[in-house]
């Protein structure tokens, strides 16, 4: 599914219907350049799983916990440059619980991640204008079919 998203705003929506309707265990891989706006689609799925908690990107923990209707997992890749580290934080034990897991810059450890998932990539159209993406939203596995439900 492809979306064209012309505000921070419709970005925030499209995260929060995804929110609305991940199951435990879903994991989301998030890529797109630096601030093509993954960490506001993770803020929009946080506010889907009833999360009232601040979302900031936890770029220098790597990870960061939420608890709403589903325990979220946010995972930030980019300074990871070595899969060690991610195993050194328990990254299986959290990829293989009963959360959902975010992970921003997933194509950095893809080998680590099952390739039943969603995958979403958000692209900037500066041709367009400063606030206009395209966010393409596809899964592997048919425990996803249910995103065929997703409108924005």
């Amino acid at each position: 599914m492809t979306f064209l998203i012309d505000s921070v705003d419709k970005t925030l929506h499209l995260g929060e219907k995804l929110g609305m309707l991940l199951n435990e265990g879903d994991i989301i891989c998030l890529n797109g350049d630096l601030g093509a706006g993954k960490t506001h689609f993770t803020k929009g799925i946080a506010k889907g799983l009833k999360i009232d908690e601040y979302i900031t990107s936890p770029t220098f923990n790597i990870v960061n916990e939420y608890q709403g209707r589903l325990k979220l997992y946010h995972f930030d890749v980019y300074r990871v440059n070595d899969p060690d580290e991610i195993y050194a934080i328990g990254f299986d034990e959290y990829i293989f619980s009963d959360a959902v897991s975010v992970i921003e810059w997933s194509h950095y450890i893809e080998d680590l991640i099952p390739e039943e998932r969603i995958n979403v990539t958000i692209n900037k159209l500066p041709e367009k204008g400063e606030n206009y993406r395209q966010i393409v939203i596809n899964y592997t596995g048919n425990r996803y079919d249910y995103l065929k439900e997703i409108k924005l």
